[in-house]
C-alpha cells in the first residue's frame, strides 16, 4: 500500500509542500517498507492553469490509497475524489514525520477542498 504527499523535495526529509497542483514533486511512499519513488511534477509548477487537475491525474495513475498534502483546490479534489482517492489537508512538517502521523491514525481525510478560490 503506498501514499502519496506533495513534497518540496526529492525525499523524505523534504517538506510536505503546500500547494498540491504546484508541489514540485509528488513522494509515492509504501507504507510497509518507506521506500519512497519521487514523481517531479515539473510540467505543472509553471501551468497558467489547470496545475490542480493535471497533478491530480498524475497522482491517480499510481493508485495511492491516500494523498497528503497542505491544501487542495476543488477541481484537484474532485479529480482524486472521482478516482476514489482520500485527500488529507493541513499536512505540515517532513514527509517522514507525514507519513507516520498516517501511519498511526492521526490524519483524517478531508469531506472537501480548504482552497475555494485563486488569487
Amino acid at each position: 500500500m503506498k501514499i502519496i504527499v506533495s513534497a518540496s523535495g526529492p525525499d523524505l526529509d523534504s517538506q510536505v509542500d503546500s500547494r498540491f497542483g504546484r508541489a514540485p514533486y509528488f513522494l509515492a511512499v509504501d507504507l510497509d517498507t518507506m521506500t519512497y519513488e519521487a514523481l517531479v511534477n515539473q510540467q505543472n509548477l509553471q501551468a497558467s492553469q489547470g496545475a490542480g487537475v493535471q497533478a491530480a491525474a498524475l497522482v491517480a495513475r499510481h493508485q495511492p490509497i491516500a494523498v497528503l498534502t497542505g491544501h487542495c483546490g476543488p477541481k484537484a479534489f474532485q479529480t482524486l475524489k472521482a478516482a476514489s482517492i482520500p485527500v488529507i489537508v493541513g499536512v505540515e512538517g517532513t514527509v517522514r514525520e507525514a507519513v507516520e502521523r498516517y501511519k498511526a491514525g492521526q490524519l483524517q481525510p478531508a469531506k472537501g477542498p480548504d482552497v475555494h478560490t485563486h488569487w
